[in-house]
């Protein structure tokens, strides 16, 4: 059995290692058991079975349950497939502290911009359809945007023509000159506040129309600049496919790959379920959402207990494609799954492999070439093209994360997914992808290159 500094309990069923962890004083670990999420649906396997180390791993248990010990987060779940078979999940501390609600592996979680990679999926199924071409202007289906202006620089009231008109690839690669509003400043992030492009009483049209009206940040093509662009992706799905992009998700996406607890709210009956979001107080405590004040911060605008919580459980008339979703851990493997499965899960096709591999190239033009050290940017993925500069151990390794600290990777070289959700705002937030890559892959005991030699 896993130890952790206060309780742990671990349940191997059907040969699946199912760490629980309880660090709240209220109430006992084996208030948390339970099945492992019958979502998940994939193949079960013992840590032998996919070259890895269940005393290694317990390494990676023993940090989760670390974290919420010392209050960094209230709780965590993680999880890890290798080789197409389930091979760890773990859930540690409270979903919900004040209710002395335990983490389950089925808490569902705001994975806001977890949400661009499932869009950037929907999109290519258009794609590959024939619907439109990477290299077609944007304006082409969203004439809004025929006249766009690009600001002559951060904070000046000149305008200038853009070089050519924003592409799909570009709008796929945060290159098409949008921005967000919320994590830079220039008098066009201030006019996206000002003008409530994302207002989530709005919809789609609306946000359409009002960028309308404002000048790209930076012209197309230029820099790699992080951006409102998936959620014009949405609005572009709607037009490509006639369809509510809630419903064209629902039925190309979500059903095929049992995704069952994905979508833009919780139903009323699964409520329970949705793990409570923090933040950070002035003394380094965890604040939830009825003491949220000005240290609840999402990039520069101030967090409301609504925006976080009363939102999240009614249909909402804004179906961000770029921050809106809400899922589960299952859900999630599920769909990082049929990626690293070249498109295809449980015999049901999404994308074709070559589609796929598509999606995780490098697409930043030559002259932008990196999002970050030895990092580049797909469509809707970033992708690690040098493992040593970007702090990595795979060249071709994709991923994303949220803005409540949920994140994924997925390795095609050590055929591996992982998946970890925590709900925590704050720029003190640890740097757990960081830490889970390093306890996940020091306990593979069998790289892919000897299974492939075997």
């Amino acid at each position: 059995m896993l130890r952790t500094r206060r309780v742990t309990l671990a349940l191997y069923t059907l040969g699946v290692l199912v760490s629980i962890a309880c660090s709240d004083p209220v109430g006992s670990a084996t208030e948390a058991v339970g099945e492992p999420p019958r979502a998940v649906g994939l193949p079960p396997a013992t840590f032998e079975d996919v070259g890895m180390s269940g005393a290694r791993i317990g390494r990676l248990s023993n940090a989760m349950a670390q974290l919420v010990d010392e209050r960094r987060f209230a709780g965590v779940t993680t999880a890890i497939a290798r080789h197409g078979k389930l091979a760890y999940l773990g859930a540690f501390g409270r979903r919900d502290i004040e209710g002395a609600a335990p983490m389950t592996p089925d808490a569902i979680f705001r994975i806001y911009s977890m949400s661009k990679p499932i869009t950037g999926v929907a999109l290519m199924i258009l794609y590959e359809e024939g619907k439109f071409r990477l290299s077609d202007p944007v304006a082409k289906y969203i004439p809004e945007f025929a006249n766009l202006q690009v600001a002559a620089g951060p904070f000046t009231t000149r305008v200038e023509k853009p070089r050519h008109p924003i592409t799909i690839r570009e709008l796929m690669t945060h290159t098409a000159g949008f921005t967000y509003g919320l994590f830079s400043d220039s008098r066009v992030d201030r006019m996206y506040l000002e003008k409530q492009v994302l207002a989530y009483d709005g919809t789609l049209k609306d946000m359409i129309s009002r960028l309308a009206g404002i000048p790209l940040r930076q012209q197309p093509g230029a820099t790699w600049h992080y951006s409102v662009a998936v959620d014009v992706q949405g609005y572009l799905i709607e037009v490509l496919s006639g369809q509510k992009l809630d419903a064209f998700l629902q039925t190309r996406v979500f059903t095929p790959l049992g995704m069952v607890d994905t979508g833009f709210y919780v139903p009323k009956s699964k409520a329970h379920r949705l793990a409570q979001v923090y933040t950070y107080g002035e003394d380094g405590g965890l604040m939830p959402p009825s003491k949220f004040g000005e240290e609840a911060r999402l990039g520069g605008v101030a967090l409301k207990a609504d925006d976080v919580v009363a939102r999240y459980l009614e249909p909402p008339t804004f179906l961000s494609g770029g921050a809106g979703l809400v899922s589960t851990t299952a859900d999630y493997l599920r769909f990082a799954q049929m990626l690293l499965s070249g498109g295809e899960l449980d015999g049901i096709r999404i994308l074709s492999p070559l589609t796929v591999d598509l999606m995780r190239r490098n697409q930043l033009p030559r002259e932008v070439k990196e999002m970050s050290p030895g990092v580049g940017f797909g469509l809707d993925f970033a992708v690690i093209d040098d493992p040593v500069a970007a702090d990595g151990i795979s060249q071709g390794e994709y991923y994303w994360t949220g803005a409540a600290g949920t994140w994924f990777w997925i390795d095609p070289v050590e055929d591996l997914v992982f998946v970890g959700m925590v709900q925590q705002f704050g720029a003190d937030r640890p740097d757990v992808r960081s830490l889970s890559r390093r306890l996940t892959y020091q306990a593979i005991v069998k790289p892919a290159r000897e299974s492939a030699e075997n």
